[in-house]
Formats: structure tokens, C-alpha cells, sequence
């Protein structure tokens, strides 16, 4: 396992990070998931207080004694944004009591996903965490996304805050200006879910692994992640001990990408021009905003892996949010579009963009999606 510092917090974290979003089973197995991570050396916990009873499965995992002194873990919770702060402060209470910890290493606000909840941290949310600061309960303090570029860029702007957890892959690099601007600014970069949002990489599509081959799609985008020094620690959410094995595997390849690994990303770039042709979305953003609240690049970012990749389920993964995930994957259906025409002159690429959100509702529409522990 590799470690680098987490920006100005100056603590070291290894370069996988324990998610627990998914040991929701029970506090045995959430015990036996934790001992296996620090045995693999990850020392880097994150748990959040929307995380049904993750918190409280860690506690009592705490209290009977972890292989890895307290000392030696680095552990973050996350509190949603609230414009009371006298609300933030039980909040923070209440996760350390669950946790049974005398102080958090870094305390994240969980989903700083619009204006207004930038407004409520700026105005209401930070006094009550600067408290718990300055009384040693919180040691630094970050943010998780899921919001626009716009957000996250202000929200690092404010200078409030010592990491941002985001997200970003091969995949999706439509964040690539908010990585650079955290390391300007110095701060600790946690990437979300690799694995499951960054394509369900884990189960993947045929002709998704005949491209990447030698190597999985997994892998590639844990090493296009991991050569970029900017990037801290990835996150890693397993069910169960044994699903951390194969995540592992690249926790020491961190090194620059090999000649290999080059031109298997570039299969990928070629296989998107050749199916797509005329038809591929850039990704520039310029159709939005849409009248009827369509998020047609991200709309079409699904197409197009579907079309290439053959990422159809993940493709469907994905689109079953919008409209049933709030906040956290903002958006109306493609088959909202009523072909009123105001994005096709600001679309660079000359696309029929009503034909194929049309095309895009037909290949993607499946069950409605919802947030895990939403």
C-alpha cells in the first residue's frame, strides 16, 4: 500500500480509502470488513451520518478493538449541509457518540450539491464546525460533492475547507478543472466510488474488455487515477472482506502510466470516434441550460458508453436516477424534450441533440433509481 499527504491537513492516507456505504448487513460483518482493510494497510476510514447504521457499526467495531491503534486511523464522517447551526452541532455530537470517538480527523460536509447549500455553509454551517475545532472534536474539515463544476469550484474557492471528495474518472472528466484548482489551492483530493459510479467497472460489458485488454477496465482507471499525483486516495466500498482483494491489487502502482496502458486508453478514445462517429457528445456543455431541465450532456455521456462500450447497464444504472435522486443527480428524463430547438444553434458539433434524446430514453429507459441510503 502507497501513502500520500491529504494536502494541507498534512495527514498521510493510503491510496485506497475504506468506503462504508455498502457493509450495511450487520455490525459482525462491518467488523470483519474493517480489520480486513487495515490488514491490508489502508488507514484511511470514511463513514457518513446518512450512512443507515454505518456509523454505529464502526463504533462498536471501535469499542471492541481494531488491529490498528487509534492513533495510527484516520477516520472522516459526513454531516449533510443545514442552515442551523445549532442542528450542525448535536449533529457532530451525535456522530462521535455513535462512533465512540473523542475527536474526528476530518469532518465532511456530505453533498454541497447546489447554491444554496454553499450559501448555508458560508453563513450558518461554519461557525458551529470552527467550534468543534477549536475544541479539538473535528481536526479539518472538506466537502463531498455531487454538484455542477460551478458549485465545486466555488465551494473550493471559499478557501473554507482542507479536501474535496468528487467525482472523477476516466469515464467522466468533466472535473478535471476542480482537481487542478484543489491542488492549487493544496488540498486533499478523495475520489468517490471509482468502481460502481465510475462505470460499474466490475461487471463489465464484453467489448469493454477486449478493448482494455491486457489489462481489466478496472484497472485502467484505478491507474489513470493513481498516476495523477494530485489525486490522495480512491475509494474503495466493499460489501464484504474478500471484495478488497482485487481493488488492491494496484495499491502500489502509482507510478506514471506505462507505454501499455497508453494505448489501451487510446483504444478507448478510437472506439468512441468509430461507433459514435458524427454522433458523439464532446462533453462541452454549452446546450445547457435546457427549458425543460434536461441534463443532456450527461444524458449523452450515457449514450455514448452505451453505443461504444456496450455499457447499456450501466447506462441504465445511471439514468434511473434522474428524477427519483434529488439533489444528488439533478435532471428530467430525456423523453421531456419537446424539440423547442434552444440548444441545437449552441451545440458545436452540429448534433441532432432532440433525435438522440430521444434515441438515448429508448436504449436507457429501464427501473427507476434511487440513492442507496437516500
Amino acid at each position: 500500500m502507497q501513502y500520500r499527504r491529504f494536502g494541507k491537513t498534512n495527514l498521510r492516507l493510503s491510496v485506497f480509502s475504506l468506503g462504508t456505504m455498502r457493509y450495511l448487513a450487520d455490525a459482525e460483518s462491518a467488523y470483519h470488513t474493517i480489520n480486513k482493510a487495515l490488514a491490508l494497510g489502508i488507514n484511511h476510514i470514511e463513514t457518513a451520518r446518512g450512512y443507515g447504521k454505518s456509523e454505529e457499526y464502526f463504533g462498536k467495531a471501535l469499542k471492541v478493538g481494531l488491529s490498528v491503534p487509534r492513533s495510527q486511523l484516520h477516520i472522516t464522517t459526513k454531516i449533510s449541509p443545514t442552515a442551523d447551526a445549532d442542528l450542525m452541532r448535536r449533529h457532530i455530537d451525535e456522530s462521535l457518540e455513535r462512533l465512540h470517538l473523542d475527536y474526528l480527523d476530518c469532518l465532511g460536509i456530505h453533498g454541497l450539491n447546489t447554491w444554496e447549500h454553499l450559501e448555508w455553509v458560508q453563513a450558518d454551517y461554519m461557525p458551529a464546525v470552527q467550534e468543534a475545532i477549536a475544541d479539538g472534536r473535528v481536526r479539518h474539515v472538506g466537502f463531498s460533492t455531487h454538484g455542477s463544476l460551478e458549485v465545486i469550484l466555488a465551494a473550493i474557492d471559499t478557501d473554507l475547507f482542507e479536501f474535496v471528495n468528487l467525482h472523477y474518472y476516466y469515464l467522466f472528466q468533466r472535473n478535471a478543472p476542480a482537481i487542478q484548482l484543489a491542488a492549487e489551492k493544496d488540498m486533499g483530493v478523495f475520489i468517490i466510488s471509482p468502481a460502481d459510479k465510475g462505470g460499474r467497472l466490475y461487471t463489465p460489458p464484453q467489448t469493454l474488455k477486449d478493448i482494455c485488454r491486457p489489462f481489466s477496465s478496472l484497472e485502467l482507471n484505478y491507474r489513470f487515477l493513481l498516476s495523477d499525483s494530485r489525486i490522495t486516495t480512491l475509494s474503495v466500498g466493499p460489501a464484504n472482506p474478500e471484495e478488497l482483494i482485487e481493488p488492491l491489487r494496484v495499491a502500489d502502482s502509482i507510478d506514471q502510466l506505462t507505454s501499455e496502458e497508453i494505448a489501451a486508453f487510446q483504444r478507448l478514445e478510437n472506439q468512441q470516434q468509430v461507433a459514435l462517429g458524427t454522433q458523439k457528445c464532446s462533453q462541452c456543455y454549452a446546450c445547457l441550460p435546457c427549458p425543460e431541465n434536461i441534463n443532456i450532456p450527461e444524458v449523452l455521456r450515457l449514450r455514448n458508453l452505451a453505443v461504444a462500450y456496450d455499457m447499456t447497464d450501466y447506462g441504465k444504472y445511471r439514468y434511473g436516477m434522474f428524477e427519483n435522486a434529488g439533489h444528488w443527480f439533478p435532471g428530467m428524463k430525456a423523453n421531456r424534450c419537446t424539440e423547442c430547438g434552444d440548444c441545437l444553434p449552441r451545440c458545436p458539433e452540429n448534433l441532432d441533440i432532440p433525435a438522440l434524446l430521444e434515441d438515448s430514453h429508448e436504449r436507457l429507459n429501464g427501473k427507476a433509481g434511487r440513492r442507496l441510503w437516500g
